[in-house]
């Protein structure tokens, strides 16, 4: 027999065994695994300083056609530090990459060749002024188009062959 107190439950349920964890082992496997995650964090960072270090001194030499390579690409330098989040990420692209470069926001560069596109159809403008050669607007054309009729081209036989007018004829017009 032993000496041991068993504690019953009231409501006839089995309780849990006090004697397997306590407060305090809780206690030390967080601070252990505190303590193995800030080691694990170091290790990492040592391995990524030593890899990076690796990847450079492996770099094929720059072409010297290039004159104006930067050194490290991943960080904007200082006098691109320009708007308010601390950086200007167009200029930098603009002044160290060479063209085709990386679309920066794609949907405000489909929005401006929209507005130019628009611009051109919808408006007046000169295309050649030495040449005397305007643009007028799409709508506009199309009704000039309309009264006048397509140009023809003459016929070197002088008969034009049946048919062949600038404008089509009209129902119960008699010609």
């Amino acid at each position: 027999m032993s000496d041991e107190i068993k504690h019953v439950n009231s409501n006839g349920h089995g309780d849990y065994e006090r004697r397997d964890i306590t407060t305090a082992g809780v206690a030390y496997f967080l601070i252990g695994l505190a303590v193995a995650g800030v080691f694990v964090y170091f290790i990492a960072n040592g391995i990524f300083a030593y890899l990076d270090k690796r990847f450079e001194a492996e770099q094929s030499p720059v072409s010297p056609l290039v004159t104006n390579a930067p050194k490290d690409t991943r960080h904007i330098p200082p006098e691109f530090k320009t708007d308010s989040k601390g950086a200007d990420y167009e200029k930098y692209l603009k002044a160290g990459f060479p063209a085709p470069q990386l679309e920066v926001n794609e949907r405000t560069e489909l929005n401006g060749e929209r507005l130019r596109e628009e611009d051109t159809l919808s408006t007046y403008g000169w295309v050649d002024q030495k040449a005397g050669v305007v643009r007028i607007p799409i709508d506009r054309a199309m009704d000039l188009l309309a009264q006048r009729g397509l140009p023809v081209r003459s016929q070197a036989a002088g008969e034009a062959p049946a048919g062949s007018k600038a404008q089509p004829e009209k129902k119960g017009s008699k010609q």
